[in-house]
Order: C-alpha cells, then sequence, then structure tokens
C-alpha cells in the first residue's frame, strides 16, 4: 500500500498548494466568489462535470449499480439531465445577471422584498449539501487508512476548509480541475474497464444475474420521478450550481460549456451503474451496497491504480464539498448577515479588499460548523434527502417563476417560499424523512400559493421589470473587476 499512500499523499499536498496558489489570484469580491467570472470553455466544462459529480455520484452511483444494474444509473442520469436543461434553456440569462447568489435574483426580479427567507432556506441546503460531502470523507479514509471516523471527517475537511478559505473561488476552480482529470482517469478509463474484465465481461455479468439488473426501468418509475423532482429540478436552482454558472466568461460558455458537462455526466451515470452490477457478480453477499465502491477497488485494483482511483473518489468528495462550502458562506454572509447588520456596501477597491476578508472569514466559520455537523451525524442519505426536499419544494417555484412569468410578485414568491418550505418539514415529519410525499405535497402547495397569492397582489412594479429585463439581456451595469488577467481556457 505504500504505493498507494504516496499518490494519495501527493495529491492532497497538490490541493493544499492550489489553494495557496489562488489566493494569489482572488484580489477582489468578484475573483474570490466567482473566479473574476471570466472561465474559458475547458475550464468552465470540467470543474461543472466536478462539482456535480461528488461522493453521492460515485460511491453511491456504483452502490445503486450493485443493487438495481443498469438502472442504478438515474439518480445521477437525472443530474446530468438537470444540468443540461439548465445550461441549454437558462445559463445564459443567469450569467448575464451579474449577482452572487440565487437571493439576489429574487431581490432584483421582485423589488428587494424575497431574498432573505430565500436566503435562509438556501443556506440551509448547501449546508446539508457540504455535511454530506465531508461525511463521505470516513468511508474513503477507511478504506486508506483504517481511520477513525472522527479524524477522517476532521482530516478531509480541514484540507477543504484551507484551500477554499485560501483563495476562494479561483482554488476550487484549480483544484476541481485536476479533480475532473483525476476522476476522468480513475473511474471511467481505469476502474470500469477491470471491473467489466473481472466480472468476465457482459456476457458472463448477464449469465451469472438476474434479467432485471439489465433492464433500464427496473429501479421503478416512482423512484425514476422522484429523482426528476429532486435531482434535475434542484440542479436548475441550487447556489452551488448558479454559483459556478456565473464564473462562465461569456453566455457562449455558459450554455455549451454546461452542455458538455452535463454530457459527461450521462456516461458517468451508466459507468458507476456498469461497474455496481460487476462488483454484484464478483461480491453476491456484500453487507451494504455503498460497500461495493470500496470492496472492488480494494481487493481487485493493482498497486498504484488502486491508489488513482481512491483519489479519483476523493477528488469527487472534495469538489463537491468545496462548491457546497463556498455556496453556504456566500449565502451566509451576502444574503443573510448582511442584511440584518444592514450594510451598505461600496464599489471601491478597498470596500473589495473588505469583501474578499468578510467572505473568506465567513468560509472558516461555515466549515468548521460544517465539520462539526458531519460529526455529529450519520445518515447522509437522509441529510442529503432533507437537502433537496427543502431546496425544491421551498424554492423551485419563486426562482422558475421568476424567470418565466411576469405574474409573479414578491408577495406570491414569500408565499410560495414559506407554505413550500413548511410543508415539506411538516410532511417529513408525518411520511417520514425517505418518502416521496413531502417534495410531491409541498411542491404542489408551493405553486398554489405562488399562483394565488400572486394574482390576489399588485403586479410587481413596472420600474423593478424594467431594471430586471435590462439585467437579462446584459444591459446592466458592468461589474469591476480589479485584476485584468485572463481565465485559463
Amino acid at each position: 500500500m505504500a504505493v498507494d499512500y504516496t499518490v494519495i499523499v501527493v495529491y492532497l499536498a497538490g490541493m493544499l498548494a492550489m489553494g495557496w496558489w489562488g489566493m494569489r489570484r482572488a484580489r477582489s469580491k468578484s475573483d474570490f466568489l466567482v473566479a473574476g467570472r471570466r472561465l474559458g470553455p475547458v475550464m468552465y466544462s470540467g470543474t461543472m462535470a466536478a462539482i456535480v459529480l461528488g461522493g453521492a455520484s460515485t460511491i453511491g452511483g456504483v452502490g445503486l449499480g450493485y443493487q438495481y444494474g443498469l438502472s442504478g444509473a438515474w439518480m445521477v442520469f437525472t443530474i446530468g439531465l438537470g444540468l443540461l436543461a439548465l445550461s441549454v434553456f437558462f445559463s445564459a440569462r443567469i450569467a448575464r445577471l451579474k449577482v452572487y447568489t440565487v437571493s439576489e435574483m429574487l431581490d432584483l426580479r421582485y423589488g428587494g422584498r424575497a431574498g432573505v427567507i430565500a436566503g435562509v432556506v438556501m443556506w440551509a441546503y448547501t449546508l446539508m449539501l457540504a455535511v454530506t460531502s465531508t461525511i463521505a470523507y470516513a468511508t474513503i479514509f477507511d478504506v486508506l487508512f483504517d481511520m477513525n471516523r472522527t479524524l477522517a471527517i476532521v482530516l478531509g475537511g480541514s484540507i477543504v476548509v484551507a484551500y477554499s478559505t485560501l483563495g476562494g473561488m479561483w482554488s476550487i476552480t484549480l483544484t476541481d480541475m485536476v479533480q475532473f482529470v483525476v476522476k476522468t482517469i480513475g473511474v471511467l478509463l481505469l476502474l470500469l474497464p477491470i471491473a467489466v474484465v473481472k466480472a468476465g465481461g457482459f456476457r458472463e455479468m448477464k449469465a451469472k444475474l438476474p434479467t432485471g439488473y439489465f433492464d433500464p426501468l427496473g429501479i421503478g418509475g416512482e423512484t425514476i420521478f422522484t429523482y426528476v423532482l429532486i435531482y434535475s429540478f434542484g440542479m436548475l436552482i441550487g447556489q452551488d450550481i448558479w454559483q459556478r454558472v456565473f464564473t462562465a466568461g461569456s453566455d457562449r460558455t455558459a450554455k455549451w460549456g454546461g452542455t458538455v458537462a452535463g454530457t459527461y455526466c450521462l456516461v458517468y451515470a451508466l459507468a458507476g451503474a456498469v461497474i455496481g452490477t460487476a462488483a454484484k457478480v464478483l461480491y453476491p453477499n456484500l453487507g451494504s451496497p455503498d460497500d461495493a465502491f470500496a470492496t472492488i477497488v480494494k481487493d481487485e485494483l493493482p498497486v498504484g491504480v488502486r491508489g488513482l482511483v481512491l483519489a479519483a473518489a476523493l477528488a469527487a468528495v472534495m469538489s463537491t464539498s468545496s462548491g457546497a462550502l463556498i455556496a453556504c458562506a456566500t449565502v451566509a454572509n451576502n444574503d443573510i448577515w448582511s442584511k440584518l447588520r444592514g450594510a451598505v456596501r461600496r464599489e471601491d477597491d478597498e470596500e473589495e479588499h473588505d469583501e474578499v476578508r468578510s467572505n473568506r472569514a465567513f468560509i472558516l466559520v461555515m466549515g468548521v460548523a460544517v465539520i462539526g455537523t458531519a460529526i455529529a451525524l450519520n445518515n447522509v442519505v437522509e441529510a442529503l434527502t432533507v437537502a433537496y426536499n427543502l431546496l425544491v419544494g421551498g424554492l423551485l417555484v419563486p426562482i422558475l417563476g421568476g424567470l418565466l412569468w411576469k405574474r409573479g410578485t414578491a408577495q406570491g414568491a414569500l408565499a410560495s417560499v414559506i407554505v413550500g418550505g413548511l410543508a415539506v418539514v411538516g410532511l417529513m415529519a408525518t411520511y417520514g424523512i425517505l418518502a416521496n410525499e413531502p417534495v410531491y405535497y409541498g411542491l404542489l402547495l408551493s405553486l398554489a400559493a405562488y399562483v394565488t397569492v400572486s394574482l390576489a397582489t399588485p403586479a410587481t412594479d413596472a420600474a423593478v421589470l424594467a431594471a430586471w429585463r435590462d439585467r437579462l439581456a446584459g444591459r446592466g451595469a458592468p461589474e469591476r473587476v480589479s485584476e485584468p488577467v485572463a481565465a485559463p481556457q
């Protein structure tokens, strides 16, 4: 294992080094939170794919393949579909808004009265997303070093917090690009073909497994529908995803770069399901489907390759964790704390530097909170379900309504957030956290509240809508950028 350990240690040291290098580029608020809004298509596509394909998509995707066969690809597949929809239909308009958070978009669209409550819901979502990613370190470090769960979470979480705090989105972008390459090599080019060969090829896999393992819909129509509601729609509105859209250097980059990333996700989904199916042939009696990834890596891969594939799993977790962490800190600082203290921002360079320090401090504080919460929680699936139920049930309708329906009002948006959020929480308490009903009924109630209250209240002021249309068309005031350094392409 010495070679494998060396690969992992070099990888982790490289993440910290890139955090330090990114710190030198983060000279303004724009640099720190959205990488100066100037990423080229190659870097944008790689980093977008990296953030959406985390530990759940890698370890969990293989586990679903182990349990259900090829239809286990649907969870990650719906993530790819959501990213494709976001990129093709919305990303160019979102990028032109020149905002930092989803709540700022709501304030701009509805006249400055919808963002705080939405910010609280978005903060809860990003916090839980960061927590679930951080918990996954325990699984990986246990395989690597037979490490205590708490120590594993602290070690993995501290590395992510360190490089995220140092350079913000620049550091995260650079590390995500490396993580994208490592995941591509480790999972798609190494683990996938090796797993299939070790299992005897597809003909042997079909001979040894029930036919249901090769049914594209074997996981069940209701489950697929729920995945679409939670993950596809979640991709459309999550702060962690929007914050990456804000980094695009142009409308074209946001649209086509995101389309490439979404297509990559579809391939990754199928690869994970195939690996899990192969693991079922090799290890038919594992205690948990989520053990399939670690088991096949540990027992079937040669020295060195094993270290690289485990680094790929670590990369998957780190990319999602860092993206969720900076999103959580951005919302906490810009949408909640600054409004509570009534801060008035100025646009001069000194204020920009103050904003960098402020956001850096919030990443550090939120990082400590994430690590502490991850240590206290055990069930990753439940935490992730709570996060996505709150996001979709509380925010999907007012966000998409603001983009698609000009008659929507601030009062309707607030009612939608409150009714949808409370309904989801109440229904999870009634039906159970993992039940499908909370997101179904919560979304319907949120929609009903939005439409009813919007039609019952005066239309949004014409001046607000005019300013909104100007921003959507890219005619808003250009954002100041303090350093004229072109993004890598």
